[in-house]
């Protein structure tokens, strides 16, 4: 299984006590890229998994993946035709997040605009909370 990653980190002390929102939000740009590469896999049991894990050099990261698994506590979404899961302990740091895909001479890959998360860091991939 070949499996999509954006390592973007973002610092958060706490998780949020209430989230701005209960879901992430995905945009046309973003459910058309992976609804594309959902087609390259080729199997109809693989949804985008969006996680927030430790690490990055602010504490925490945003992981994108492939995954067939369905585990204790997963919010599951279909936003724009596109399976998505996001486990229990993700969910209060993602409220509210917009996923993206950007595809530039500059830049390519997906993004997230997280109103859990701000402020910038000097390698331009970390957040403050």
């Amino acid at each position: 299984m070949t499996a999509t990653t954006d390592t973007t980190s973002i610092e958060l002390t706490t998780a949020p006590a209430e989230a701005p929102d209960s879901t992430v939000a995905l945009t046309d740009g973003a459910a058309g890229k992976v609804r594309a590469l959902l087609d390259q896999e080729g199997r109809d049991d693989l949804r985008l998994r969006v996680a927030v894990q430790p690490g990055g050099c602010s504490g925490l990261q945003y992981q994108l993946f492939f995954d067939e698994r369905s585990l204790d506590g997963d919010l599951e979404l279909d936003l724009s035709g596109v399976p998505i899961v996001v486990d229990r302990m993700s969910a209060p740091y993602l409220g509210g997040a917009t996923i993206d895909f950007t595809d530039t001479i500059e830049q390519q890959g997906f993004t997230i605009d997280n109103p859990n998360a701000s402020g910038g860091c000097a390698c331009g991939n970390s957040f403050c909370g």
